[in-house]
């Protein structure tokens, strides 16, 4: 998964620990348990913060292959060391934090790929107070602070970043409104023909059900109706109306990149399968564009279930899997809709470039309690 600043706003400085241990929650989009999460630091300085991956610690047998796993992701782009964070476990007194031996073949599986580990730390759990603590030096540690009140906390919330105490809380979000909607939906669009509108003007019809469906998200009108629904379905399904809602996904961040995400959101969970695909494949693109790569794998994974041969869909999620960074998707977006989303009446926006890294040097040390 990778991260980015918000467009415009301060750098947040993860040098600290603490500050980065209690900042994960923001980084990966919920508060991880049980887990280990990886953070690149980017090349050529390695001051900035990278991919950033989050694993299941896996049962001790699993350990190495999970290792061999995780390692080679960091290849795919230039990094010159990861950070590594294990969540849970006790800590007994006087011993090393738990699951020392799973650190040991990260170590060695990153080692292979050039990349050493610049620093490795253990936290019982992402919570004010909780005890945290680092591998190589036992002097180092201390207790996290609140994770609410950390400036990450405050750059992401003033963004509209929202942190979800667990994955499952997170991927709820894509689950359908109402099901008896969905079936009511679905029915009419397997009665509907291939497009409801004449051939001379079905991109500019469907041009206007989206930028109607805009309108309505930013009234706060709800959900769409059953006739609205299967028109914006409709309208999906158009090469060129998808190309202009990729080109909603940028810049990151900015009003009309969050409202794009919302409706793509609303229409998630308000069109039945295969029809949502477009919808979420739209939503994971738009979510990895802000750096959100939690979220994004999700959408993906949403729509290569409604539909397993999407195309868009597949090669992101694949994108994605290789750690690839937004800034080299950006293309996609502008290619789409080089007029600047014309087609929906929206002012073209000043494009910049996504995936700002972090600042990221973590040193050993004492941390104050909270």
């Amino acid at each position: 998964m990778t991260t980015a600043t918000p467009t415009g706003r301060p750098p947040v400085d993860l040098r600290s620990p603490a500050q980065l241990l209690a900042a994960l929650p923001y980084l990966i989009g919920f508060r991880p348990a049980n887990s280990v999460v990886l953070l690149g630091h980017r090349a050529p300085a390695g001051d900035r913060l990278g991919l950033v991956l989050r694993g299941e610690i896996p049962r001790r047998e699993d350990q190495a292959h999970q290792a061999r796993a995780l390692a080679p992701r960091f290849a795919l782009a230039p990094h010159t060391g990861v950070t590594l964070v294990v969540i849970g476990g006790r800590r007994r007194p006087g011993s090393p934090p738990p699951h020392a031996g799973f650190v040991e073949l990260l170590d060695d599986a990153l080692g292979e790929f050039g990349l050493p580990v610049l620093h490795a730390m253990w936290v019982a759990d992402i919570s004010e107070g909780a005890p945290w603590g680092c591998y190589a030096d036992p002097d180092c540690g201390g207790e996290l602070p609140d994770p609410r009140s950390t400036v990450v906390a405050a750059v992401a919330t003033g963004g509209g970043t929202v942190a979800f105490d667990s994955r499952d809380e997170l991927e709820m979000l894509l689950a359908p409104r109402s099901p008896e909607a969905l079936a009511r939906r679905a029915e009419a669009l397997a009665r509907q023909p291939s497009s409801p509108w004449p051939e001379a003007t079905r991109v500019s019809e469907a041009a206007s059900v989206i930028r109607a469906a805009f309108e309505h998200q930013v009234r706060g009108s709800g959900p769409p109706t059953d006739e609205e629904a299967v028109l914006l379905a409709s309208a999906l399904k158009l090469p060129e109306i998808r190309d202009m809602c990729l080109g909603m996904a940028v810049p990151p961040h900015t009003p009309a990149a969050r409202e794009a995400e919302r409706l793509w959101l609303t229409l998630v969970q308000e069109l039945p399968a295969p029809a949502r695909a477009e919808a979420a494949a739209l939503l994971g693109y738009t979510a990895f564009m802000r750096g959100d790569g939690t979220f994004a794998g999700m959408a993906l994974d949403n729509a290569l279930a409604a539909k397993p041969d999407h195309v868009l869909a597949g090669l992101l999620r694949t994108v994605l899997s290789h750690g690839m960074p937004p800034g080299q998707l950006l293309g996609l977006a502008l290619t789409a809709d080089p007029t600047g989303l014309s087609g929906f009446g929206l002012a073209p926006p000043d494009f910049g470039e996504p995936g700002v890294g972090l600042p990221l040097g973590v040193a050993c040390g004492r941390s104050e309690a909270r």
